[in-house]
């Protein structure tokens, strides 16, 4: 969580999205963004959130890959840091 955004990785969900990607809620707004480019997969957040979400994905895109590997292979992901720690 970061700026009141809160993150998480549902990776059993990816039927769904086709991609591993993350799951970003803000205030009752919802968006689902590919780990792989970023984009958005489905919903919307403010797009000041969104801008946050998407610099903070880009930083940690390689982290957060690794941690869907993890997850999809019944492993603990590494805890990532947010942009305001």
């Amino acid at each position: 969580m970061f700026y009141g955004i809160l993150i998480r990785m549902f990776f059993r969900d990816v039927e769904k999205h086709h991609t591993p990607h993350i799951h970003a809620e803000y205030q009752g707004d919802f968006a689902v963004y590919s780990i792989l480019d970023g984009s958005i997969l489905a919903g919307r957040l403010p797009q000041k959130k969104h801008k946050l979400v998407v610099a903070w994905l880009e930083i940690h895109r390689e982290d957060l890959a690794v941690d869907w590997e993890l997850a999809a292979n019944g492993k603990t992901p590494f805890p990532i840091k947010g942009l305001d720690q």
